[in-house]
């Protein structure tokens, strides 16, 4: 039976409540919720109206929705760090983001143009699945802020800060090689016009407004001299949302990288006040709305897939998604972290959980229009590599981090 119109409104309430039920039961096996709400939504998919379901129908609404999922995810890790940003203690995290990173997606691009990819869409496909993703790594990730007066701001598991740091700064850092393959493919911009503004200029935006908004706001927030403006006080949780979509939408609007901006919004908000049990609170709210966004990404991922969303998918296209997740981001974040520090079991660990996910749906959607002949291939590349790694990093979360911590 096909449902649309009203009949939607109970679709949509039955998989809330399934997303508020899976997390319990599944709580002591090895099957993440982001695998259940997949596996609703392929069933979604033989009961609700598909024709419009395809993200390549849909490219705006998909863009807006994917990115208000990763802004809101990113908010939430960035309050969730409780280690102070600096070149020592986050030096796992520039190994992965500045080695491991750019190394895999010149290793995919590469490995594309060989399975017979034209160059840019090869460097397309690899830059867009390159960011590793803060919505559906939560089982890999730091649990929350530690606040009170006696709490050390410190995260005493490598691996879960690794993870969820790397995820917080490669959504954005990612952009600048998405875009060198749009370049590439309609060639618009020199190379030293990329580097200067591509790389650096709309980064420096980003990092400018990020920290100068979440430090502006930390100290009203919980300094201000009107009790009026602390929110702190009137335990108002709404300022984490209001801090997401407004430094978003400023950074957007000013031509810098929104996903970076956000994050360093909220490590600099964090830093205010730093254990104040205010940031527990911004922290709460903001993953309840984050849990709710995945479920529904989630679900139309799934859904899309029913409606034929993997149709197109060559052999090129499942060698690249199975290169990625068993070679390239394992191999690479493995030569990335020798000499870290990092037990051999807790290296690998930080190498091989590399999971994609929403990013790259936002990447795609915002720049397949230059890629229009290639453009279902990329989408059903992409959405096979995301079940991929839903399913694999799913299944292996829970086991491998207990596994880790009892050796911790």
């Amino acid at each position: 039976m096909i449902i649309n119109g009203d009949g939607l409104y109970l679709v949509a309430g039955l998989a809330l409540l399934l997303g508020a039920v899976l997390p319990r039961l599944l709580a002591r096996y090895a099957v993440s919720a982001p695998i259940a709400f997949l596996g609703a939504g392929l069933i979604l998919g033989l009961a609700v109206d598909r024709a419009d379901l395809s993200p390549i129908a849909q490219p705006t609404l998909t863009k807006h929705l994917a990115a208000l999922t990763v802004i809101v995810a990113l908010m939430g890790v960035g309050l969730a760090i409780d280690r102070p940003i600096s070149l020592l203690t986050w030096a796992v995290t520039w190994r992965l983001l500045f080695v491991a990173m750019p190394a895999g997606i010149a290793a995919l691009a590469g490995a594309g143009w060989l399975l017979g990819l034209a160059p840019a869409t090869a460097l397309l496909i690899a830059a867009v699945l390159a960011p590793t993703d803060p919505v559906l790594a939560s089982d890999v990730q730091v649990e929350g802020p530690t606040t009170g007066e006696d709490a050390e701001l410190d995260e005493d598991d490598e691996v879960r800060f690794a993870l969820t740091s790397e995820a917080g700064l490669n959504d954005g850092m990612a952009a600048p090689f998405v875009y060198l393959a749009v370049f590439v493919a309609t060639k618009t911009l020199s190379p030293w016009q990329w580097v200067a503004w591509d790389v650096v200029g709309k980064s420096v935006i980003g990092v400018a407004i990020g920290f100068g908004a979440g430090w502006l706001l930390g100290r009203m927030t919980f300094s201000a001299p009107s009790r009026s403006l602390r929110l702190s006080e009137a335990r108002e949780p709404v300022l984490a949302l209001a801090l997401t979509v407004g430094v978003y939408g400023l950074t957007q609007v000013l031509h810098g990288y929104g996903f970076i901006a956000v994050f360093v919004a909220a490590l600099t908000l964090r830093s205010v006040e730093s254990k104040h049990a205010f940031h527990g609170e911004l922290h709460d709210f903001i993953g309840e709305l984050e849990h709710i966004l995945t479920w529904g990404v989630l679900l139309l991922l799934g859904a899309a897939v029913t409606a034929g969303l993997l149709k197109p998918l060559t052999v090129a296209g499942a060698a690249v998604g199975v290169l990625l997740v068993f070679v390239v981001r394992p191999l690479f974040g493995w030569l990335s972290l020798a000499r870290s520090g990092l037990r051999r079991s807790e290296r690998w660990a930080t190498a091989a959980f590399g999971v994609r996910g929403v990013s790259s749906v936002y990447y795609l959607a915002a720049v397949g229009a230059h890629f229009r002949d290639d453009l279902p291939w990329l989408w059903a590349t992409l959405g096979f590599t995301v079940v991929l790694s839903v399913v694999v990093h799913g299944v292996a979360a829970t086991p491998v981090m207990r596994f880790l911590e009892r050796r911790g």
